[in-house]
């Protein structure tokens, strides 16, 4: 019976520290992971619910969460994978998903000309592309950061960064 009462203990005080852990990461990481899977997705609703599904998976993870990487980069893949797994639905397929500005979420601080500018164009970069500046440059991680939560090699993350760039060049060069 002791046995018993200390497991029970033990599981109480995990799930209070894990409901804690979900608060913080809630308060700290919502707004960039709903930028994010906005201009991932093209709908304001549909990130809503990728955000909410992101929390209740990485909750539900994290007992298994080694710490290999940052809780940020941890929590952006599963947002990334949960963005896939919405865009493989065929209802998805058939909607139109173009990105605009106005459907994002407001920044934190207001935009220039130029800022609107380019992230007009960095919405209109093929998904690999868009992926890849969305984490790189908005979410700021490092390139191996990005290049883990995309599931992706670190070449292959270089690759879309230098696609995505001279596409940009051109788009804001004929802009």
């Amino acid at each position: 019976r002791a046995v018993y009462m200390d497991e029970r203990r033990d599981s109480m005080q995990t799930t209070v520290s894990r409901e804690l852990w979900l608060e913080n990461a809630m308060a700290q990481y919502e707004t960039p992971l709903l930028r994010l899977c906005c201009a991932l997705l093209g709908d304001a609703a549909l990130a809503e619910d990728a955000v909410q599904d992101t929390f209740i998976r990485a909750w539900r993870a994290l007992p298994h969460f080694r710490g290999d990487s940052s809780e940020k980069t941890w929590l952006t893949h599963i947002a990334v994978n949960v963005c896939r797994d919405l865009q493989r639905k065929g209802w998805f397929r058939h909607e139109d998903r173009r990105v605009s500005l106005d459907t994002l979420p407001e920044p934190a601080a207001p935009c220039t000309a130029q800022q609107d500018a380019l992230a007009r164009a960095v919405l209109c970069l093929p998904l690999p592309c868009r992926q890849a500046v969305l984490l790189r440059y908005y979410q700021q991680l490092t390139l191996p950061e990005a290049a883990r939560a995309l599931g992706i090699s670190l070449s292959t993350m270089n690759r879309r960064l230098r696609r995505a760039e001279t596409l940009l060049k051109k788009e804001l060069e004929e802009g």
